[in-house]
């Protein structure tokens, strides 16, 4: 019987999505598990395999599932380990041989495993706006910020499999703020969804302008969005100071690998509206003469629910 589906999985910091996927890039059926952090990774790769197996028993593709991809914060496509990832409780302070246990428990099926920005540029060059380029960079604007390489149609996995931490690029060098990576000044500490919200709060302790922001009970980024569509002159701004930022991380990005195109992608990318101009003139205004005009600034077009299982999938399509 042809092997015509595989599964993907995305293990995030809170919860874990798991699909079924045709070759067509459609989830055919999914499913969602805790992400349980303060058991042994054992128990927990026991209970995601158990979950993929009722999955593909609900399917009807049992016997037809070429392999299972993955991804995860910090895991490592060349070793199939998860290492030293600090919201993943059983992976923080050791490396866990991931691919090979879920493999195990899944009585041999291949399992392939990356860290979750590459398996989002993965996915968009799959299945996304992406499709058919060669050249390209994925940023992922969620809680933090990921980034994923694509070079002549292939990630970017580097010497060590951990290639592609553009989040951790320093974008403010004097006087920049701390990130959670033990730094100081990196572009997640200012573009990432947590950077926006944090943003918002120093303005508004540094001033007394009026604000939609004051009457919310906590500030984060969805409040900043929320502020600014309802015409919230502040919100704005934030939004044009974290664009700016961006756009100028951007250009040097691109004397890095001369992309086609940047897409983005996460939740802060559907800010869309309020992130998209001051970003590419930014990009544009800091970029060399040699990619002026000639490098896209795209948005992630795949379904938001099934665009990080879809990533994690077309990975499987290689084994």
């Amino acid at each position: 019987m042809a092997k015509e589906y595989v599964v993907g999985v995305d293990i995030g910091g809170t919860t874990s999505k798991i699909g079924v996927v045709d070759a067509r890039g459609e989830v055919l059926v999914q499913s969602v598990i805790k992400t349980d952090v303060n058991v042994e990774a054992e128990e927990f790769i026991h209970t995601l395999a158990e979950a993929i197996k009722k999955l593909i028993d609900a399917s009807g593709k049992d016997g037809q599932i070429r392999g299972v991809g993955v991804g995860a914060p910090n895991g490592n496509y060349y070793t199939g380990s998860i290492a030293f990832a600090p919201n993943l409780g059983w992976a923080a302070k050791r490396s866990v041989p991931f691919a090979k246990l879920l493999s195990a428990e899944l009585d041999g099926m291949p399992v392939a495993l990356t860290n979750d920005a590459n398996a989002a540029a993965v996915g968009e060059m799959a299945y996304g706006v992406a499709k058919g380029k060669k050249h390209f960079i994925m940023i992922t604007l969620g809680t933090g910020v990921g980034s994923g390489i694509v070079i002549n149609g292939e990630v970017l996995y580097g010497s060590d499999g951990f290639a592609g931490e553009l989040g951790h690029t320093i974008a403010v060098r004097h006087n920049g703020r701390a990130c959670g990576c033990g730094r100081s000044g990196c572009l997640e500490a200012y573009c990432s969804a947590t950077g926006v919200a944090r943003t918002a709060r120093e303005w508004l302790e540094m001033s007394e302008e009026p604000s939609l922001l004051r009457e919310v009970d906590e500030i984060t980024s969805k409040a900043v969005y929320d502020a600014a569509k309802s015409g919230d002159a502040l919100a704005k701004r934030v939004f044009e100071y974290t664009g700016k930022i961006l756009g100028t991380s951007l250009a040097d990005f691109i004397a890095f690998s001369a992309p086609e195109a940047i897409v983005l992608f996460g939740g802060l990318a559907r800010a869309k509206e309020f992130i998209y101009e001051p970003t590419l003139k930014a990009m544009n205004d800091n970029v060399l003469n040699l990619w002026k005009g000639k490098v896209e600034l795209l948005f992630s077009q795949l379904k938001e629910s099934d665009a990080a299982i879809l990533g994690a999938s077309a990975l499987a399509w290689e084994l």
